[in-house]
């Protein structure tokens, strides 16, 4: 085989798709986010982020640099091996506690990233829990997917959000045999909340476990940021929530969050939890500060949500066809992806905005578009500027309007 015609071919087949993904040098400037720098070849230049997932800008919050530098004079850079053997400290078990807390649960487990804690502790559920059947909503994160595959259980996969087809899976199964139904809180690409109790009821109806990913909602719904689940007063009955350390709360890190039992279960049996160095410890520190802050801190959230609902009256306003979902994210679909690529670049090129295109496979083909993002960090002032951007983009470029009409 000619393995470098092959590796070759398929990229070239990606860039003539329109789908090859190029990466951003982009600059946060801690202190000034969502300002950064662009950085390419030939010069750099001062932008504005929005398609950031560090919704409240605690990255850059000085209370949450202020723990890391702590941390890392006390204990070092790194953990020094994995949760086993040498990788466990004071911040790691805190940090633990304080994520039980958020979600009132009795336990949970810090992992490395939310892709990582998905895809072990599905892939250590299905696997582990004889003859599993495992009910997936269609649109859910790839993590998740991958997790139910590598469990090797039977899965079945029900039509996004729809209670009734669910139902009809659901009955085909043995009530005594062990299922567990895979849901995200609020849906990343298209911005969409899910109707959990409802899922809830289901769940407890054919005996089956649930399984949240919170990974956009925690820090950002509910009276003290645990997430939707929290905020629709169900999340006491949710089994097992996934979440993230690498979104509200500014850092890196993923975690799952149960019963004593459960987490106990994950940590003695996961090999992605087992067989990897532990988070730093700085980090660790660093999102317990985070995680307090926001916790406390109903005005962040208020401010987030004034601004997205700014923009989106803006776009109303300017005719610009996106997404109406009452979440903070914004997808504006554009429906091809050389035009997304075309509309994004140029953003970045003329405006000093940048705004990533999300193309196949992170959604489906013709269902390419924009992900605007505002942040707590945003100002009213960049809310009105990128609304006036986003409508003259549209008025001088006639084919996109055309794509997204």
């Amino acid at each position: 085989m000619d393995y470098k015609k092959f590796f070759s071919d398929s990229i070239n087949s990606l860039k003539k798709s329109g789908e090859y993904r190029v990466f951003k040098d982009i600059g946060r400037i801690a202190g000034s986010f969502p300002n950064a720098k662009f950085n390419d070849l030939i010069k750099k230049e001062n932008i504005v982020v929005w398609c950031s997932n560090d919704y409240l800008g605690m990255g850059q919050h000085p209370f949450v640099l202020e723990a890391i530098e702590r941390a890392m004079r006390e204990l070092g850079a790194g953990s020094g091996g994995t949760r086993n053997i040498s990788g466990t400290n004071h911040y790691h078990i805190a940090l633990e506690n304080e994520i039980s807390e958020i979600h009132e649960k009795e336990s949970s487990l810090v992992f490395t990233s939310g892709y990582v804690a998905n895809d072990a502790t599905l892939s250590t559920l299905g696997s582990k829990l004889k003859s599993c059947a495992i009910f997936s909503d269609e649109k859910n994160h790839a993590s998740m997917i991958n997790g139910i595959r590598n469990s090797k259980s039977e899965k079945f996969i029900f039509k996004h959000n729809d209670i009734k087809h669910l139902e009809t899976l659901l009955k085909k199964i043995d009530i005594n045999r062990p299922k567990i139904i895979v849901f995200e809180s609020v849906y990343s690409m298209d911005g969409d909340f899910t109707p959990i109790e409802t899922f809830v009821r289901l769940a407890k109806k054919y005996n089956a476990l649930t399984y949240l990913d919170e990974v956009h909602g925690v820090g950002l719904y509910g009276s003290h940021g645990g997430g939707v689940a929290q905020e629709q007063k169900i999340m006491h009955e949710i089994d097992i929530i996934n979440g993230t350390l690498a979104k509200s709360f500014g850092l890196i890190g993923g975690y799952v969050s149960s019963s004593k039992a459960i987490i106990d279960f994950i940590r003695s049996y996961s090999s992605g939890f087992i067989f990897t160095t532990s988070i730093p410890p700085a980090i660790a520190c660093g999102a317990i500060v985070s995680i307090r802050y926001v916790k406390d801190n109903q005005q962040l959230r208020d401010k987030l949500k004034e601004k997205c609902l700014l923009i989106k009256e803006k776009l109303l306003a300017a005719n610009i066809p996106f997404l109406k979902t009452k979440s903070h994210i914004i997808p504006i679909i554009i429906g091809d992806s050389k035009l997304c690529k075309k509309a994004a670049d140029e953003l970045l090129e003329k405006y000093k905005v940048y705004l990533q295109p999300i193309n196949y496979p992170t959604v489906p083909k013709g269902t390419e578009r924009l992900r605007l993002t505002a942040t707590a960090a945003h100002s009213m002032d960049d809310v009105h500027k990128m609304a006036d951007i986003l409508q003259d983009l549209w008025m001088t470029h006639h084919a996109l309007i055309r794509a997204v009409a």
